[in-house]
């Protein structure tokens, strides 16, 4: 017999709206966020993710939908539980530490309110787990900004809170600093087994911190997923463009689950299909298919060549921008030593795990329109072709 256990969320978000006079900031947003994970709201700014953060803290009043706690209602329009009932742990961009205090007694001010008898072992505790043993008596300015942060991530789990939320904590930081902490806060959250829901417009803090990732754009989730699917099945090409690096190239579908571009035809195991309101795609419809550096591999026996444009050195590997015999430029992740100079054409290769494509807008009726691609690992066969003759084929499209 097959036991179901529905687990009651932490933070549930059932359609929330909020709106700035008549300015709509945070449009229908959902989520669920279970005991223990940490999630991340990615995206530009502008978006509504630092809104959907002030929100939950019960900073703002909503407009519409609900937010819930452990299945408690704590907002919704015209109720709204205090944020100090709300037994959430805040983590802000500045920090907010309090200068005069030392970094125990920072520590420790979130327990002020109601101290327990144990609360200076409390704050030896949270020292220890943020790696900050014997610097209690040090103040703020003594410490350089990893350090803050940690003290300010500790105040915040020092009540053991609920839910932890984080307002892109490490952009103060530089890029080394940044993504070593986001790697450290995430083991010190696991450890206290705390719930955490942080917002950046930093892919790698997101990578490297967030189990789930919701990207948003416009006041909306466009797609709620673990990383993995973030980059490699995008919901959508807001999604794809946003994540990693690629480039669009144009395509048409051909018969037998293939669709040829100008590097050759790529045939896939998973039928390429719509997603929204649009019939199965047929035969000599024009889509746009997402190539990403990985996708394109150096090969120098191939008789597929490439100029290269531009060169980015990044220590093992090269980022090569490689412009096509009709002029469209691709992306391609080289190990390092395949060093080649600016207009070298070198040879390259296709190998793809699988075909991200989106239908032409002005081919359908519904600009949503996109391509379900989702298919299993190596379930792509890249058949070659004259790049020449396959750039032709495409333009007459």
């Amino acid at each position: 017999m097959q036991i179901i256990i529905n687990r009651m969320a932490q933070l549930e978000l059932n359609g929330v709206v909020q709106r700035y006079g008549k300015t709509t900031v945070v449009n229908g947003v959902n989520l669920r966020l279970e005991v223990g994970q940490i999630a991340c709201l990615l995206g530009p700014s502008g978006c509504g993710k630092t809104t959907v953060l002030r929100c939950i803290a019960g900073f703002e009043e909503i407009a519409g939908g609900e937010i819930s706690l452990h299945g408690v209602i704590v907002s919704r329009p015209g109720q709204r539980l205090a944020p100090e009932k709300r037994r959430i742990g805040m983590v802000f961009q500045d920090y907010a530490l309090f200068p005069h205090l030392s970094v125990g007694k920072n520590i420790a001010f979130g327990l002020s309110r109601n101290p327990p008898p144990d609360s200076a072992l409390r704050v030896r505790e949270l020292l220890s787990t943020v790696g900050l043993s014997g610097l209690d008596e040090k103040y703020p300015h003594e410490l350089s900004g990893g350090q803050q942060q940690r003290v300010a991530l500790a105040r915040a789990l020092a009540p053991r809170p609920e839910l932890i939320l984080l307002d892109e904590p490490f952009s103060n930081l530089d890029v080394g600093l940044r993504e070593r902490l986001s790697v450290e806060v995430r083991e010190i959250l696991k450890r206290e087994g705390s719930t955490a829901l942080m917002v950046t417009h930093d892919q790698n803090e997101a990578f490297a911190m967030a189990d789930c990732i919701g990207i948003m754009d416009a006041g909306r989730i466009q797609q709620w997923d673990v990383p993995y699917n973030l980059y490699h099945h995008p919901a959508n090409r807001f999604v794809a463009d946003f994540i990693g690096q690629g480039v669009l190239v144009p395509g048409i579908v051909g018969l037998d689950n293939s669709v040829r571009i100008e590097l050759g035809s790529l045939t896939s195991a998973t039928p390429l299909e719509c997603s929204e309101t649009c019939a199965r795609c047929d035969h000599g419809c024009r889509v746009d298919i997402l190539l990403r550096p990985d996708d394109i591999v150096h090969d120098d026996t191939s008789s597929l060549q490439a100029e290269v444009l531009h060169k980015a050195f990044r220590g093992a590997d090269i980022l090569y921008t490689l412009r096509l015999a009709s002029g469209t430029q691709v992306l391609s992740l080289v190990p390092s030593h395949h060093n080649h100079d600016l207009g070298e054409k070198i040879g390259i290769r296709l190998e793809a795990d699988h075909v991200i494509a989106f239908k032409k807008q002005d081919d359908c009726d519904d600009p949503e329109c996109d391509i379900n691609t989702a298919s299993g690992t190596k379930a792509v066969t890249w058949h070659p072709e004259p790049a020449a003759q396959a750039s032709v084929d495409v333009a007459d499209r």
